[in-house]
Protein backbone atom coordinates (compact mmCIF):
# COMPACT_ATOMS: atom_id res chain seq x y z
CA UNK A 1 0.00 0.00 0.00
CA UNK A 2 1.58 3.03 -1.20
CA UNK A 3 0.38 5.58 1.78
CA UNK A 4 1.92 8.59 0.55
CA UNK A 5 -0.06 8.48 -2.50
CA UNK A 6 -2.91 7.75 -0.63
CA UNK A 7 -1.94 10.96 1.84
CA UNK A 8 -2.20 13.18 -1.69
CA UNK A 9 -5.84 11.88 -2.72
CA UNK A 10 -7.03 12.92 1.49
CA UNK A 11 -5.62 15.89 0.98
CA UNK A 12 -7.10 16.43 -3.00
CA UNK A 13 -10.38 15.83 -1.52
CA UNK A 14 -10.43 17.36 1.57
CA UNK A 15 -9.45 20.51 -0.45
CA UNK A 16 -12.06 19.72 -2.62
CA UNK A 17 -14.55 20.10 0.27
CA UNK A 18 -13.23 23.69 1.34
CA UNK A 19 -13.23 24.85 -2.03
CA UNK A 20 -16.84 24.08 -1.77
CA UNK A 21 -17.40 25.53 1.41
CA UNK A 22 -15.65 28.88 0.19
CA UNK A 23 -17.80 29.26 -3.07
CA UNK A 24 -21.22 28.77 -0.71
CA UNK A 25 -19.45 31.32 1.65
CA UNK A 26 -19.13 33.78 -1.77
CA UNK A 27 -22.61 33.34 -2.26
CA UNK A 28 -23.86 34.31 1.52
CA UNK A 29 -24.99 37.86 1.55
CA UNK A 30 -23.21 40.13 3.79
CA UNK A 31 -23.95 44.25 4.08
CA UNK A 32 -21.20 44.83 1.35
CA UNK A 33 -21.67 44.50 -2.46
CA UNK A 34 -19.94 41.56 -4.49
CA UNK A 35 -19.63 40.09 -7.22
CA UNK A 36 -20.07 36.64 -6.10
CA UNK A 37 -22.90 37.18 -4.76
CA UNK A 38 -24.52 37.06 -8.40
CA UNK A 39 -22.26 33.62 -9.65
CA UNK A 40 -24.96 31.48 -9.10
CA UNK A 41 -27.43 32.89 -10.70
CA UNK A 42 -28.67 31.99 -14.27
CA UNK A 43 -30.42 33.80 -16.65
CA UNK A 44 -32.99 33.00 -19.41
CA UNK A 45 -31.21 33.35 -22.45
CA UNK A 46 -31.70 32.13 -25.95
CA UNK A 47 -33.28 29.43 -24.95
CA UNK A 48 -31.37 27.95 -22.09
CA UNK A 49 -29.90 29.18 -18.61
CA UNK A 50 -26.89 31.00 -18.77
CA UNK A 51 -24.78 31.98 -15.36
CA UNK A 52 -25.14 35.82 -15.28
CA UNK A 53 -21.42 36.37 -16.61
CA UNK A 54 -22.07 34.83 -19.58
CA UNK A 55 -24.53 37.79 -20.46
CA UNK A 56 -22.99 40.85 -18.95
CA UNK A 57 -20.32 42.62 -17.07
CA UNK A 58 -20.85 42.13 -13.31
CA UNK A 59 -19.15 45.33 -11.72
CA UNK A 60 -18.81 46.80 -7.77
CA UNK A 61 -18.99 50.24 -8.54
CA UNK A 62 -19.43 51.00 -5.12
CA UNK A 63 -19.71 48.94 -1.51
CA UNK A 64 -23.15 48.69 -1.68
CA UNK A 65 -23.98 48.82 -5.22
CA UNK A 66 -23.54 46.12 -8.21
CA UNK A 67 -24.08 46.41 -12.14
CA UNK A 68 -24.26 44.17 -14.76
CA UNK A 69 -23.79 45.62 -17.88
CA UNK A 70 -25.95 43.55 -20.02
CA UNK A 71 -24.28 43.27 -23.68
CA UNK A 72 -27.11 42.65 -25.71
CA UNK A 73 -30.13 44.67 -25.04
CA UNK A 74 -32.61 41.70 -25.23
CA UNK A 75 -31.58 39.73 -22.07
CA UNK A 76 -31.55 43.11 -19.93
CA UNK A 77 -35.16 42.37 -18.50
CA UNK A 78 -34.43 38.61 -18.14
CA UNK A 79 -31.36 39.88 -15.94
CA UNK A 80 -33.56 41.95 -13.80
CA UNK A 81 -35.94 38.94 -13.64
CA UNK A 82 -33.13 36.35 -12.41
CA UNK A 83 -32.17 39.02 -9.91
CA UNK A 84 -35.31 40.06 -8.47
CA UNK A 85 -36.23 36.02 -7.60
CA UNK A 86 -33.14 34.73 -7.13
CA UNK A 87 -34.17 34.79 -3.20
CA UNK A 88 -31.41 37.64 -2.41
CA UNK A 89 -33.72 40.40 -1.45
CA UNK A 90 -32.26 42.44 -4.22
CA UNK A 91 -34.31 44.81 -6.69
CA UNK A 92 -32.53 45.91 -9.81
CA UNK A 93 -33.38 48.81 -12.08
CA UNK A 94 -31.82 49.09 -15.47
CA UNK A 95 -30.59 52.18 -17.20
CA UNK A 96 -30.53 51.00 -21.00
CA UNK A 97 -28.05 48.30 -20.66
CA UNK A 98 -26.68 48.41 -17.42
CA UNK A 99 -28.79 46.89 -14.39
CA UNK A 100 -27.98 48.95 -11.30
CA UNK A 101 -28.74 46.75 -7.94
CA UNK A 102 -28.58 48.50 -5.06
CA UNK A 103 -27.30 46.15 -1.66
CA UNK A 104 -29.47 47.08 1.13
CA UNK A 105 -27.73 47.12 4.91
CA UNK A 106 -28.70 43.80 6.41
CA UNK A 107 -31.10 44.17 9.35
CA UNK A 108 -29.83 41.70 13.00
CA UNK A 109 -32.56 39.45 12.53
CA UNK A 110 -31.30 38.98 8.98
CA UNK A 111 -27.34 39.29 9.65
CA UNK A 112 -28.23 36.22 12.48
CA UNK A 113 -29.96 34.18 9.94
CA UNK A 114 -27.32 34.35 7.30
CA UNK A 115 -24.61 33.32 9.79
CA UNK A 116 -26.56 30.67 11.36
CA UNK A 117 -26.72 29.28 7.34
CA UNK A 118 -22.82 29.79 6.77
CA UNK A 119 -22.56 27.36 9.95
CA UNK A 120 -24.54 24.51 8.54
CA UNK A 121 -22.73 24.90 5.46
CA UNK A 122 -19.49 24.66 7.73
CA UNK A 123 -20.74 21.60 9.35
CA UNK A 124 -21.29 20.23 6.16
CA UNK A 125 -18.36 20.72 5.25
CA UNK A 126 -16.76 19.33 8.54
CA UNK A 127 -18.91 16.10 7.93
CA UNK A 128 -17.42 15.45 4.56
CA UNK A 129 -13.91 15.72 5.96
CA UNK A 130 -14.88 13.59 8.22
CA UNK A 131 -15.81 11.10 6.07
CA UNK A 132 -12.78 10.81 4.20
CA UNK A 133 -11.05 10.26 6.94
CA UNK A 134 -13.37 7.22 8.08
CA UNK A 135 -12.74 5.97 4.33
CA UNK A 136 -9.30 6.22 4.80
CA UNK A 137 -9.45 4.39 8.53
CA UNK A 138 -11.46 1.69 6.78
CA UNK A 139 -8.81 1.50 4.32
CA UNK A 140 -6.51 0.92 6.71
CA UNK A 141 -8.27 -2.01 8.77
CA UNK A 142 -8.48 -3.80 5.29
CA UNK A 143 -5.01 -3.46 4.52
CA UNK A 144 -3.47 -4.03 8.10
CA UNK A 145 -5.75 -7.53 7.47
CA UNK A 146 -5.14 -8.38 4.32
CA UNK A 147 -1.48 -8.11 5.13
CA UNK A 148 0.07 -5.04 2.94
CA UNK A 149 0.76 -2.97 5.82
CA UNK A 150 2.24 -4.00 9.69
CA UNK A 151 0.16 -2.77 12.87
CA UNK A 152 2.78 -0.02 13.16
CA UNK A 153 2.43 1.52 9.76
CA UNK A 154 -1.27 0.89 9.96
CA UNK A 155 -1.00 2.90 13.53
CA UNK A 156 1.37 5.59 11.85
CA UNK A 157 -0.88 6.37 8.86
CA UNK A 158 -3.84 6.52 10.96
CA UNK A 159 -1.74 9.17 13.11
CA UNK A 160 -1.28 11.11 10.09
CA UNK A 161 -4.57 10.93 8.75
CA UNK A 162 -6.18 12.39 11.89
CA UNK A 163 -3.28 15.28 11.96
CA UNK A 164 -4.41 16.24 7.99
CA UNK A 165 -8.47 16.03 9.63
CA UNK A 166 -7.43 18.11 12.13
CA UNK A 167 -5.78 20.66 10.01
CA UNK A 168 -8.61 20.85 7.78
CA UNK A 169 -11.32 21.25 10.51
CA UNK A 170 -9.19 23.87 11.65
CA UNK A 171 -8.85 25.66 8.29
CA UNK A 172 -12.94 25.19 7.96
CA UNK A 173 -13.62 26.90 11.81
CA UNK A 174 -11.51 29.36 10.58
CA UNK A 175 -13.48 30.12 7.47
CA UNK A 176 -16.43 30.11 9.50
CA UNK A 177 -15.08 32.64 11.94
CA UNK A 178 -14.33 34.94 8.92
CA UNK A 179 -17.89 34.77 7.74
CA UNK A 180 -19.35 35.22 10.32
CA UNK A 181 -17.50 38.20 11.64
CA UNK A 182 -18.13 39.48 7.95
CA UNK A 183 -21.80 38.71 7.95
CA UNK A 184 -22.30 40.46 11.55
CA UNK A 185 -19.90 43.50 10.73
CA UNK A 186 -22.54 46.82 10.22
Amino acid sequence: MDFQAQKKDIQRRMEGALDVLHREFGGLRTGRASTSLLNPLTVDAYGQQLPINQVGTVGVPEPRMLTVQVWDKGLVTSVEKAIRESGLGLNPASDGQLVRIPIPPLNEERRAEIAKIAGKYAEETRVAVRNVRRHTMDDLKKAEKDGDISKDEHHDYEVETQKLTDEYVKKIDEAYHNKEQEIMQV
